[in-house]
């Protein structure tokens, strides 16, 4: 394939950012790598996701094709693991657990602080693009419960306050 299959429909080439074109010739690498293994489908998405920061529709149709997939399964994977990001995420990442074990311990009031601290939703991410805030169904610490994960660090027992506290030095305060 050549590298002009790349360029997304509204985009011509010549206004193609050099390092996209970079990009692109890596995820040829990674791709050669796994021998365009279907099977490793998802070690590709994460290993695309570091390059590229998130997923696009262009490359997970780019990757389906050369993976031979049905973009659906390769969709289907990107969006059913949460670790996954189809839209640019923040500098920081806050993530609640909503599973049993959190959510009986306090988790719906922990992601209403957040939302209201950070003036977004689960799902979204501040404007300035520095905080992205998501939830997960039980990342496997229920002995720590309630968990918020802030930029992949775990952190147990959390309340209200604790949380407030550590989004503070995330945000941009103004």
């Amino acid at each position: 394939m050549t590298l002009h299959s790349h360029t997304p429909k509204n985009q011509d080439s010549s206004t193609k950012h050099v390092s996209r074109a970079a990009h692109f010739k890596m995820l040829d690498v990674i791709l050669k790598r796994h021998q365009y293994r279907q099977d490793a489908l998802i070690e590709i998405l994460h290993q695309v996701q570091d390059l590229f920061g998130y997923l696009e529709t262009d490359l997970l149709r780019y990757i389906a094709q050369c993976l031979r997939l049905p973009l659906s399964r390769v969709y289907g994977v990107a969006t059913f693991y949460h670790l996954f990001s189809l839209a640019p995420r923040g500098t920081h990442r806050c993530v609640v657990c909503t599973g049993t074990a959190c959510y009986v311990k306090g988790a719906a009031a922990l992601l209403t602080t957040v939302e209201q601290f950070a003036h977004i939703h689960a799902g979204e991410t501040t404007p300035d693009h520095c905080l992205s805030v998501s939830t997960t169904r039980c990342p496997g610490t229920c002995g720590l419960a309630p968990i918020v994960v802030f930029d992949d660090q775990v952190c147990g027992y959390q309340t209200p306050n604790s949380v407030r506290d550590r989004l503070k030095p995330l945000l941009k305060q103004t």
